[in-house]
């Protein structure tokens, strides 16, 4: 499990390097955003901080901005979220699309606030690059969230084990 988590980030942090390149618009999809909000969103505090501060560190590192900045941004957001669903739950596919648009306006504002704090050029107009990171990563990370699922969620595992127990307990029924 450990491994596809850590595959994955390395996937998402080179897709997000390399896909500006292929076409300037995909500049506003953050994919290990998305990848830090669904590991958040999976109750364990500790994996959803650690993945979020690697994935935040190897995205500085491939961008060329302030290193930590991203960083520090997705490790709170990944706090938060995950304190968030210690609380609520988020199960909910309706619910994951309101917390993946509140997350991706939290990371832009962190990570502005920090370029802003250090004297650094920031994004160019914030509320419009904010505004097309907010939909671009939204809608995409609603599509994203259901491929991961099917990846890493125990829940299919348990549908189709229980499938089994309910087809046997139906054979039995029906002998008596």
């Amino acid at each position: 499990m450990k491994l596809k988590i850590a595959f994955l980030i390395a996937l998402v942090v080179i897709l997000q390097a390399s896909l500006r390149r292929v076409w300037p618009p995909l500049v506003y999809i953050d994919l290990p955003l998305i990848a830090v909000v669904y590991f958040a969103l999976q109750r364990d505090t500790l994996q959803a901080i650690v993945i979020g501060t690697i994935a935040g560190l190897a995205t500085d590192a491939l961008s060329g901005g302030i290193l930590g900045a991203g960083g520090f941004s997705k490790t709170v957001v990944a706090y938060l979220i995950a304190t968030l669903t210690t609380r609520v739950v988020l199960d909910n596919t309706l619910i994951r699309i309101p917390v993946l648009a509140g997350a991706v306006g939290l990371d832009s504002f962190i990570y502005v606030l920090l370029h802003r704090l250090l004297n650094q050029p920031s994004m160019k107009p914030f509320a419009e690059v904010t505004s097309f990171r907010l939909i671009a990563t939204t809608v995409v990370g609603t599509m994203f969230f259901y491929a991961l699922d099917a990846l890493f969620s125990d829940r299919a595992r348990q549908r189709r084990a229980f499938a089994f127990r309910r087809r046997s307990a139906r054979r039995f029924s029906r002998r008596r």
